[in-house]
């Protein structure tokens, strides 16, 4: 997947309280910026550069001179100039390194590698016997995928800048990084931890999966372009990540986006979190099965995982009035779940992914438009788009492949050597 189109430095910035700049702050900045530029919008020349950044010419050719010797950079052929001699273009090397990707979901664990440009090179897929999979089973299959993908694709692991993994719950930052996914029966899981004892040596980045897909989709999807978004993932589970002026909202301890875990019915049926009512009950793939389940008098569904369980009902709406009747109350749900995301946020557009999201969206997003429009605010609902996601399926490891790529643009240096914090959604 080549990366394409836009995406402003803004999308995935990291704003830090004011202090007072040192010499060396500017320098990074300098490179952040021009590395940035270059990788989102590159090729470019070094006289786009400074008319798009505001940087000297002098400034522009000491850095862009830099990252070309370190081999961040390199030339991209040629372009004509008004009267002078030919321009040089510039772009991010994307053999200067790779970076991987995992999506540890409820029903298995993906592992994707990619070069810098985030064009993938290998995938692998392991099943997770359980949907509440155990973590050290989880982490077993992390690392085989790691060391799959590597083997797969032929290249050192010295080259591999660090690893994205996306998780189904929320990530406590602190001295050691813990992992709470009630739902899946995680509680505080030391996950980096784990990964190293289970031989993993390289640098990790981890955050939740839904901030995961959500940052993938604004950099390469159908987020690119907004400032206010939010972009929501249904698969098992349910999550969220809510963008707001090109960041990601995040809360006090990063749990902000589950949005899941908002109740839909007062004293509703009981979500796998405990509480009562939550839309993941409702609209999550667990949940509408079970409902199918209940509406055909305990019947089994027919599938041998929920995947395949959640397509079966798909197809069978249209032969069997009790298919139909749980999937267009799903819609309805759903609809009105979106109507409340639009009253809270107000955003520019609403992305709608993950599989099961993506496969409910493909055949009923005029109703679940239909749903949210009787549900928001009209004037505020008619500024509001509401589209598929772009990614598919992969759009948690892309996601989660980016945050050593985020690390590496907001330093504007590799994170291994420019003293990036461990662990972190970078």
């Amino acid at each position: 997947m080549g990366h394409s189109g836009k995406v402003r430095r803004h999308e995935m910035g990291i704003r830090m309280p004011a202090k007072r700049t040192t010499v060396r702050d500017l320098r990074r900045h300098n490179r952040s910026l021009l590395l940035s530029k270059l990788y989102f919008d590159g090729p470019l020349s070094r006289h786009e550069l400074s008319g798009l950044t505001g940087l000297s010419a002098a400034t522009v050719s000491n850095v862009t001179a830099e990252l070309g010797e370190e081999h961040l950079i390199t030339e991209a052929g040629l372009v004509e100039s008004d009267g002078g001699r030919p321009r040089v273009l510039l772009r991010v090397d994307p053999a200067y390194g790779h970076v991987a990707g995992v999506d540890i979901g409820e029903t298995g664990v993906k592992v994707e590698l990619f070069d810098l440009t985030m064009n993938r090179l290998a995938t692998v897929e392991h099943p997770l016997a359980s949907p509440r999979p155990d973590a050290a089973a989880a982490v077993t299959q992390v690392a085989s995928g790691l060391r799959e993908v590597i083997a797969e694709s032929g290249i050192d692991e010295a080259t591999v800048l660090g690893v994205g993994v996306g998780v189904p719950g929320t990530v406590e930052q602190g001295a050691a990084l813990r992992v709470h996914a009630p739902t899946i029966g995680w509680k505080e899981v030391p996950l980096t931890d784990l990964l190293r004892a289970e031989g993993v040596e390289l640098p990790l980045f981890v955050d939740n999966g839904a901030k995961t897909q959500g940052q993938g989709e604004m950099w390469f999807g159908a987020g690119r372009g907004a400032r206010h978004a939010v972009i929501v993932l249904i698969g098992s589970g349910v999550g969220a990540a809510v963008i707001t002026d090109g960041t990601t909202y995040r809360g006090s301890t990063s749990s902000a986006g589950e949005w899941g875990h908002t109740t839909i019915v007062y004293g509703g049926q009981e979500c796998r979190c405990g509480s009562r009512g939550c839309l993941e009950s409702y609209v999550g793939a667990e949940g509408v099965l079970s409902r199918y389940r209940k509406a055909r008098g305990g019947k089994p569904t027919t599938g041998e995982d929920e995947q395949t369980q959640f397509a079966a009902l798909l197809e069978s709406a249209g032969k069997a009035k009790a298919a139909a009747k749980v999937l267009e109350e799903t819609a309805g749900y759903l609809g009105a779940g979106i109507g409340n995301l639009i009253n809270l946020f107000n955003p520019e557009r609403i992305v709608l992914g993950g599989w099961a999201g993506l496969a409910l969206g493909e055949e009923y997003l005029p109703e679940i438009r239909r749903v949210a429009g009787e549900h928001a605010l009209a004037h505020v609902f008619d500024q509001t788009e509401i589209e598929l996601g772009q990614l598919g399926p992969d759009a948690v490891a892309i996601g989660a492949a980016t945050l050593p790529v985020a690390a590496l643009l907001d330093q504007g240096a590799d994170p291994r050597t420019a003293g990036s914090k461990r662990g972190t959604a970078a």
